[in-house]
C-alpha cells in the first residue's frame, strides 16, 4: 500500500524515570532531536511540564532554541504548551521570536494541560482548563494577524490596544497544532481555528477506531467556520520501536516499558492497572504500539492510515526511553532507512530502475560481452581467467 509524502517526527515529553540525573537527560533530549535532523526526520514536538517527576522540561522554548542552533532542517515546536497557564500575548511574543530565530522551523503546540497537579498548583479549576485554551487560542490568533490592536478581557487574562511587537517570520505565521487525546474538545477548536491536529489519541485503546470519527469532529467544525480541514496537517502519535525482528524489539523495551507504566502512570497519575498479561503485544496486536521489524511496523502504519478513512499527514512517535540509549538510537535509524522511503516516495525510481534492468538484462547487456573480447583482442591481449569466466556466464545470459 503506498502512502506518499508522510511526514514523521517524535513527540518529546519527555519520560525520564525518577532517579536519572535530569540535568544528562535534557542533554540526551536535545541530543536525541540532532540525531533526528541527521537522519532526516521531519518534525519534534517537547512538552511543557511542572510536576509529578518524570516529564521534566518546564519551558519548550528553551529546548526548541538550543536545538535549532544544533539542526539544520528538522521543525521543532511545543508538545505542547499548556495555554491556560500563560497570558496569550506573552505566548505570541515568544513564538514569533522563535520563529524569526529558527527562520521558520518553530512551531506551537497548543493543550489545555495534561497534568492535573500543574493546574493544581496554579489555582486553575480543571473545568476551566478547555474554556481557558479557546479564549487564548482566540486572542493569538487575533494577534498574529497584524491587522490591528486587539482588546479582549477575560476572566483570567486581558489584553489593551495589544499588537505584536514583531510581525511573524513564516508567512502568514508559524505551523500551530492542537493535540487530541479522546474528547471532542481540541477536534472542535481545530476546526474553529483551522489548526494542525496530534491525535495522541491513537496511541490508547480503542484510538485507532475513533480517528474517523475525531477527524470528522473537526471537519465538521470546521464547514460551521467556512473553512476545510486539510489531512496533511493531521500525525498521529504513536509509541515505536524498531529492531532486526519482532522479537528482539520486543526483549529490548520490555522491562523499560513496564517500569514506566506502572510507577508512572499507574501509580503517580492513578491510570487504572491494565489486565493484557502481556500489555505490549496486546498494544502490536491492537495496533496502537509499533514494536518489531521494519516490516512489522510498516504493516502497523498501513493499519493505522486505514483506521483513519482517507489518510493522514504523518506520525510523530512518543519519544520514550523504554530501551538503553544505543537501541533507542538504532530504533529511529533502522525506522529512516527501511521504513520511511516507503512513505516518502524515495525508492520507487530505484525499484523500478533495477526491474528494468533485470528484465531486459540479455538486450542491453549483452552487447558488453563481444565489446570486451574485442578490447583484449586488439590489445593482442587475453583475458584473464577470472573474466573469462564472468564472459561466459554474460554469454549464457544472451543466449537464455
Amino acid at each position: 500500500m503506498a502512502h506518499k509524502g508522510l511526514i514523521f517526527g517524535i513527540f518529546l515529553a519527555p519520560f525520564h524515570r525518577v532517579g536519572d540525573n535530569p540535568t544528562l537527560a535534557m542533554r540526551r533530549d536535545i541530543e536525541l532531536i540532532e540525531w533526528l535532523d541527521q537522519l532526516g526526520f521531519d518534525e519534534a514536538w517537547v512538552g511543557e511540564h511542572h510536576s509529578a517527576g518524570w516529564e521534566t522540561i518546564a519551558s519548550p522554548e528553551l529546548i526548541i532554541a538550543a536545538a535549532a542552533e544544533r539542526t539544520k532542517h528538522i521543525r521543532i515546536g511545543s508538545g505542547v504548551t499548556s495555554l491556560p497557564y500563560h497570558h496569550p500575548y506573552m505566548v505570541a511574543q515568544r513564538y514569533v521570536q522563535l520563529d524569526h530565530m529558527t527562520r521558520g522551523r518553530s512551531m506551537l503546540g497548543c493543550g489545555p494541560g495534561a497534568l492535573v497537579s500543574d493546574a493544581y498548583m496554579l489555582a486553575i479549576k480543571p473545568e476551566d482548563q478547555r474554556r481557558r485554551m479557546d479564549e487564548a487560542l482566540d486572542a493569538i490568533y487575533r494577534l498574529l494577524k497584524c491587522d490591528g490592536p486587539v482588546t479582549m478581557k477575560t476572566d483570567w487574562f486581558e489584553m489593551r490596544e495589544a499588537r505584536l511587537h514583531l510581525a511573524p517570520y513564516s508567512d502568514p505565521h508559524f505551523k500551530i497544532a492542537v493535540a487530541s487525546t479522546q474528547t471532542p474538545a481540541a477536534m472542535v477548536m481545530a476546526g474553529k481555528y483551522g489548526t494542525a491536529v496530534l491525535s495522541l489519541g491513537a496511541g490508547i485503546p480503542g484510538g485507532p477506531e475513533a480517528l474517523a470519527n475525531q477527524w470528522k469532529i473537526a471537519e465538521d467544525e470546521a464547514a460551521k467556520h467556512g473553512r476545510t480541514m486539510n489531512r496533511k496537517d493531521w500525525s498521529l502519535v504513536v509509541n515505536m520501536h524498531c529492531a532486526e525482528d519482532d522479537e528482539e524489539a520486543l526483549r529490548q523495551v520490555s522491562k523499560g516499558e513496564r517500569h514506566e507504566t506502572v510507577t508512572y502512570f499507574e501509580e503517580t497519575l492513578g491510570r487504572p492497572p491494565g489486565r493484557a498479561d502481556d500489555p505490549l503485544r496486546e498494544g502490536v496486536k491492537m495496533g496502537t504500539t509499533l514494536i518489531g521489524s521494519p516490516e512489522t511496523i510498516a504493516r502497523g502504519i498501513d493499519r493505522l492510515i486505514e483506521n483513519s478513512r482517507g489518510g493522514c499527514g504523518g506520525f510523530m512517535f512518543r519519544a520514550s526511553e523504554w530501551a538503553n540509549r544505543a537501541d533507542t538510537m538504532k530504533s529511529y535509524e533502522l525506522f529512516a532507512r527501511w521504513v520511511m522511503p516507503r512513505y516518502q516516495g524515495s525508492i520507487d525510481t530505484l525499484a523500478a530502475s533495477q526491474k528494468w534492468a533485470r528484465d531486459n538484462r540479455p538486450t542491453i547487456f549483452a552487447p558488453s560481452v563481444a565489446a570486451v573480447k574485442k578490447a583484449y583482442t586488439d590489445a593482442g591481449r587475453e583475458a584473464p581467467e577470472d573474466y573469462k569466466q564472468r564472459l561466459l556466464g554474460a554469454r549464457d545470459a544472451e543466449q537464455k
